[in-house]
């Protein structure tokens, strides 16, 4: 397997790309106004709110490229 591939190549796009995007935004949103009010799931919404931004970003998700799903137009 190659490491260079699996960490960099392309695989998310479409509305794939904006779901992500936007539950990262919405994440970051629920954070800094308060509405989330118990810690674990505090801890939660910022995970989320990182890999949704992280992901749409480098437009890669690696479970995507070990499950063979590819969302990206080539």
């Amino acid at each position: 397997m190659d490491l260079k591939k699996l960490l960099l190549e392309e695989n998310v796009g479409g509305f794939d790309l904006m779901f992500r995007a936007l539950m990262g935004v919405l994440g970051i949103t629920a954070l800094a106004m308060n509405l989330v009010k118990t810690s674990p799931w505090k801890w939660i919404t910022a995970l989320i709110a990182a890999v949704g931004l992280f992901t749409s970003i480098t437009r890669h998700c690696s479970p995507y490229h070990l499950l063979g799903i590819n969302t990206a137009k080539k």
